[in-house]
């Protein structure tokens, strides 16, 4: 094995030893302020050094476990309370389709394939969009698979090829198919639906939602596209790639490791991580503290990280945020151009958060000026007023307002019959006078 393949095994598998060191120093304060005899000591710091372990230890324990997609029973018209089941319908290496199959309900009209990102955490931070969806969608989702646990000899996965799945699964799905592309995937997104545009018009999607992605970088910066054109790709390999080490199946494998990106989310802000874990360790000493609280359901998802191959995070970062190649139309695959004109028939809406430091307002939207081939009728934007990164997608302002949002959209532009179709949930345009966050036509 090559010597730069050794040390970044040793740095790997360093990182997991300061994490399994941590998560065992938390669990050995909770288990020994919980003996009895310490119950006669009145001693307030021997709640806390309890507190500190219980809320230590999980947080630690998190970062290696894949979360459970556990999704709630849907309550059905007949008033009965139907199970869901997630099930692959197509396996990959890198990543399955996945279909929450919903026990004893008939197909819904519309169906929706939600592209989770690939930035670090599993596709299971996509949960509380599932759950919202599913009343009124048949959906699916990529759920790609941690690098760590894929073996050396199943090969690369680059932006290319992640491409080629995103086109493969549109594909399969079938031409009625609504995509809904999160955060990292909305530029290749848009490139597999201008390849199956060019190549199998029939497959094409219905519609596309683009959601806070990075189509254009350069349109607003922020710290991640700071430091990706202040970085040259040889300091950043150097930085942050490493090898995986002995423990895992994909043993050997270059990654960027799902712990470096982690320490890197929370420096973005630290004063609120620190903040938020501090209140926990006091609540807990209080016995206020619960499983299902607001800070267990948050961190057990935003702790859980995986590690993504390192061509495909170079070629992320090479490709899309310094080479702007979605965003000047000059993406290939396999040496063959992608043009995004070639989209004449898709409906395109973006989405974006006003207050998004991650993809800012005006990367995302940057989208419907690439589609130089589709009429204005099939192109809308919304910009929620107030939300962040998170928001858009899986918190307060998905459920209120983008949410109904998206499904008139897809409603708008299906082929279904009106009886079919379900009803509008919000109105388009403002009530005169009055402002709104409702999406426009461009």
């Amino acid at each position: 094995m090559p010597t730069k393949g050794l040390r970044g095994i040793v740095s790997y598998d360093l990182m997991e030893t300061i994490r399994n060191t941590n998560e065992w120093l938390g669990a050995s304060a909770r288990a020994l302020a919980s003996y009895p005899a310490f119950a006669l000591i009145p001693h307030p710091g021997i709640k806390l050094m309890g507190a500190w372990g219980r809320v230590t230890e999980r947080s630690f324990a998190r970062m290696v476990i894949k979360p459970g997609w556990q999704i709630p029973a849907i309550p059905g018209e007949d008033g009965q309370d139907h199970n869901v089941y997630p099930e692959p319908v197509i396996r990959r290496p890198f990543g399955d389709l996945v279909h929450f199959r919903v026990a004893r309900r008939e197909a819904r009209p519309r169906k929706v394939l939600l592209i989770a990102p690939m930035s670090g955490h599993y596709a299971t931070l996509l949960r509380s969009t599932v759950t919202s969806l599913l009343p009124d969608c048949e959906v699916y989702v990529t759920d790609w698979h941690n690098a760590r646990d894929i073996p050396v000899s199943q090969g690369k996965f680059d932006i290319e090829d992640y491409t080629r799945y995103l086109v493969d699964f549109i594909r399969h799905l079938g031409p009625e198919t609504n995509v809904i592309a999160v955060c990292q995937p909305a530029p290749l997104a848009l490139a597999a639906t201008a390849i199956l545009a060019e190549e199998d018009p029939a497959a094409q999607p219905r519609t596309l939602t683009l959601i806070g992605g990075p189509v254009d970088p350069d349109a607003a910066a922020t710290e991640v596209t700071d430091f990706g054109n202040r970085v040259t790709m040889g300091e950043l390999e150097h930085l942050v790639i490493q090898s995986v080490g002995f423990k895992y199946r994909g043993a050997g494998r270059m990654v960027y490791p799902g712990l470096a990106q982690l320490s890197s989310f929370i420096a973005m802000n630290a004063e609120t991580h620190f903040n938020a874990f501090v209140n926990q360790i006091f609540a807990e000493a209080r016995g206020e503290a619960c499983e299902g609280d607001k800070h267990n359901k948050f961190y057990d998802e935003y702790l859980a990280v995986m590690d993504m191959t390192a061509e495909f995070y170079l070629s992320t970062v090479e490709r899309i945020f310094k080479g702007l190649e979605i965003a000047q139309n000059r993406f290939s695959v396999d040496g063959k151009p992608v043009d995004i004109g070639k989209i004449t028939n898709v409906a395109v809406m973006t989405v974006e958060g006003a207050n998004d430091d991650i993809s800012a307002p005006g990367q995302c939207v940057a989208a419907l000026k690439l589609c130089t081939g589709l009429p204005d009728s099939k192109k809308a934007q919304h910009l929620e007023e107030g939300a962040g990164h998170y928001g858009i997608f899986a918190g307060k302002s998905w459920r209120l307002n983008i949410r109904p949002l998206v499904l008139d959209f897809i409603d708008e532009h299906s082929i279904l019959p009106d009886s079919v179709k379900p009803r509008r949930r919000r109105k388009v345009a403002a009530e005169p006078g009055k402002d709104s966050n409702a999406h426009m036509p461009v």
